[in-house]
């Protein structure tokens, strides 16, 4: 076996680790593919023979990866295409990306998609994965104390997002208002069932907060009045179906009676993945 066949084998033991690492900062499978290979490219191109921690290492490197990714994304106003969680990403600590993978939904994702770049690198690095803010400080170029205040502002912002609401008549009833009012263009129809911070995703951007996304909403009547109520892995939501095939999903997160985020998916590869139900 040569050397860099024995530094791939090694690789790929971390791999799954790396993966899911990107994939919370990225918030896409695809990019995350890719902050994955460039880290591969990256260790092929070092002398690592000092280094103790290669797990550690290479943390470090996808994290200034995906840091770079998230701020030339900010830079370009655009948005990941691909927002919805994998299934658990094998690697050094299984039983974690399964806990992970459960707690990284909807309403996270689009809450992390509102943080800074600096502040979500923290708080996915620290909070998620146990980095220690020295090593975090390191990748953004900040002190250690700095580095956990970015942390502790972006859980103040994370800890917000309320546990979601499981009752599927209470969930439709509150879908079938929302698709009420955006038919009739009632923006204060759209307000009574949004909460104050709901969030919005589309494959083009994030609106935030009622007034925003109600507008949003109001302005494609034309839509709604074609969409009808259906179960999107097992929640309710809304479904445009064209050749009897679903063409644009809203997929909702809902608490205390009032919707707090809306995910909508027109890209084919996404839609593919989703189990849409009619009801």
């Amino acid at each position: 076996m040569t050397d860099n066949d024995f530094l791939a084998e090694r690789f790929e033991t971390y791999r799954g680790h790396l993966r899911a690492v990107a994939h919370r900062m990225l918030g896409s499978a695809a990019e995350a593919e890719d902050a994955v290979q460039e880290a591969w490219l990256r260790l092929s191109r070092s002398d690592v023979r000092e280094v103790d921690n290669l797990g550690g290492w290479l943390t470090t490197v996808v994290g200034r990866i995906c840091l770079d990714l998230l701020r030339s994304r900010r830079t370009r106003g655009e948005e990941p295409l691909d927002s919805r969680p994998p299934a658990p990403a094998g690697g050094p600590d299984p039983a974690q990306d399964a806990l992970l993978a459960d707690s990284v939904g909807l309403a996270l994702l689009v809450v992390l998609d509102t943080l800074s770049p600096a502040e979500r690198l923290a708080f996915v690095l620290h909070d998620l994965f146990g980095v220690p803010f020295e090593e975090i400080g390191g990748i953004l170029g900040r002190t250690a104390p700095a580095a956990r205040q970015l942390a502790s502002r972006a859980r103040r912002r994370v800890r917000g997002v309320r546990a979601p609401e499981a009752d599927l008549a209470r969930q439709r009833a509150v879908v079938d208002a929302f698709l009420a009012a955006a038919r009739d263009g009632d923006f204060d129809g759209l307000l009574a069932v949004l909460d104050p911070d709901v969030v919005a995703r589309t494959e083009a951007g994030v609106n935030a907060g009622a007034a925003r996304v109600a507008a949003g909403a109001a302005s494609f009547a034309h839509l709604a009045r074609v969409a009808r109520a259906v179960l999107v892995d097992g929640a309710t939501g809304l479904a445009v179906f064209a050749d009897g095939r679903p063409e644009r999903v809203l997929v909702f997160a809902f608490a205390a009676g009032r919707i707090t985020g809306i995910d909508i998916v027109t890209d084919p590869a996404r839609l593919a993945d989703l189990t849409v139900e009619e009801v």
